[in-house]
């Protein structure tokens, strides 16, 4: 059988970039680690790593003995958080994660909420986006995640982590005070197509999202701003600067005219994920509950200041 402690040195290589930073981490000397990862490739009887001068890289055995390492891993710190935990929810700790917009919103309320109920629990919070948190989930850094993804950009979540959507989070045009547009109570994408647009940083989902309501509208966008903020996105827009698409769950700044999208309303999906049921510990199953209930009822405060 391959020994997990030499798997779990192998895996430190690669995820700090060299043997010097993964011998700090580990607390161990550098020729120790070198040691542990050469004894484990007498294991397998493979190349794992290969010497480059950018530092080790994983060979196609490598990435394959890696990737199950991850799994292991992650399945030996759900035990150990388990029998922590096994006189129920009186003590562990729960680590979740959450992208900026649902951190100040759902997230928040969340936690708040969890905290009164579980004060024993050693709650710990750390803000990323999707493309960072689905995968340090499946990796075991962290017990619950909050992501985001569109209805023509949706996520593969693969095997070993569960999902759920908890909230429809709508997406509207967002508009500089004054502007023709801000007249109608829906707007046409179509209609902005000689405008300046202000989008997230390429690549990312965000930006990705609004070239393809554009393209569907009929036109290129001219993108002039790029930004992953949307605290600075609304910024641009109240000082004329150009139009973009919002999330409701974004929206700070009152000097913006929001306008719902005419047509089919594009929506930004918003899950709550964590690993396989059969993997969560009872602290991470309550505030998946605590989300869905924080999603549906944040929902419904929305429908109805909309329809106010």
């Amino acid at each position: 059988m391959l020994d997990v402690k030499r798997m779990a040195v192998l895996r430190e290589v690669v995820a700090r970039g060299s043997f010097s930073a993964a011998a700090d981490s580990l607390h161990l000397s550098q020729s120790a680690v070198s040691q542990q990862v050469a004894a484990l490739e007498r294991e397998v009887g493979l190349q794992l790593l290969e010497r480059t001068s950018e530092g080790p890289k994983l060979t196609t055995a490598g990435e394959k003995l890696a990737g199950h390492a991850d799994a292991v891993i992650s399945r030996l710190s759900e035990a150990e958080r388990e029998l922590a935990e096994i006189a129920g929810l009186e003590g562990g700790r729960l680590r979740v994660t959450s992208f900026p917009t649902a951190s100040a919103t759902l997230m928040t309320l969340a936690m708040s909420e969890f905290r009164g109920r579980h004060p024993q629990i050693e709650l710990q919070f750390a803000e990323s986006e999707p493309e960072e948190s689905l995968p340090a989930i499946r990796r075991g850094d962290y017990d619950v995640a909050l992501i985001f993804d569109h209805l023509d950009l949706p996520t593969q979540f693969g095997r070993d982590v569960e999902a759920e959507m908890i909230y429809e989070d709508r997406m509207r045009v967002a508009l500089p005070p004054g502007h023709p547009l801000a007249a109608s109570k829906k707007v046409k994408i179509a209609d902005l197509s000689d405008e300046e647009w202000l989008c997230g940083n390429e690549p990312s989902s965000c930006r990705q999202h609004v070239v393809s309501a554009c393209r569907s509208a009929g036109f290129e966008p001219k993108i002039s701003f790029e930004t992953d903020d949307y605290q600075v996105l609304q910024g641009l827009v109240a000082s004329g600067l150009g139009v973009g698409l919002l999330p409701s769950l974004a929206h700070q700044d009152p000097g913006v005219e929001l306008r719902e999208i005419a047509g089919e309303n594009p929506v930004r999906r918003i899950w709550s994920v964590a690993r396989s049921a059969a993997s969560c510990s009872p602290a991470t199953a309550e505030m998946l509950a605590i989300l869905r209930r924080v999603g549906a009822e944040h929902g419904r405060d929305k429908t109805a200041i909309a329809a106010a």
